[in-house]
């Protein structure tokens, strides 16, 4: 295992021959870059960066939009208790933009996931061949980021994403509640 950046886990994700996947297993994050957005979103209850994303937004659905263009997948899962979070809310509503930019999403109810062997900490996997592991705080701050390269980890990773991708709702038929 070694630390490494969120600059280095998109450059993975850029460079990622066959596909990436994401598992999320938090029901909030202290992502800063959200913050002002997510006030917002409190406020009015709509996510109103949807149609002019900020910067950091931009950047991501660029990236996403340039990896899926050449026939790549990125899929995304996320398990979240129920009833969801306002932050799992905020997901929710902006993950529109997400699906245009070439991301497959999926939502699994925390209640549904208690017979899968999951891994500690949110991931990305890339062609199977190295794990990015998102160590949060108690607050949900990052902390670090993990490059595995071990090949039981990897399995893990794979075969507990596969789980709760296949337990899954698409996005388009999950409503939060």
């Amino acid at each position: 295992m070694q630390l490494t950046t969120a600059e280095a886990r998109d450059a993975l994700l850029a460079n990622c021959t066959h596909e990436a996947v994401h598992l999320e297993m938090r029901d909030s994050y202290a992502i800063h870059s959200e913050a002002e957005r997510f006030a917002a979103f409190l406020a009015t209850g709509q996510r109103k960066d949807d149609a002019s994303p900020g910067p950091d937004r931009r950047y991501w659905l660029d990236l996403v939009r340039s990896v899926t263009a050449t026939g790549r997948r990125v899929r995304r899962a996320r398990i979240i208790s129920e009833p969801v979070s306002d932050y799992i809310r905020f997901e929710w509503a902006g993950t529109g933009t997400n699906i245009d930019a070439g991301e497959e999403i999926r939502w699994l109810p925390r209640r549904l996931a208690s017979a899968i062997a999951l891994p500690g900490n949110d991931f990305w996997l890339f062609d199977d061949t190295m794990v990015v592991f998102s160590v949060f705080t108690g607050e949900g701050d990052i902390a670090e980021r993990q490059l595995v390269t071990d090949a039981a980890t990897i399995q893990l990773c794979r075969s507990a994403f596969e789980s709760v991708w296949s337990a899954a709702v698409p996005h388009h038929e999950y409503t939060p509640h």
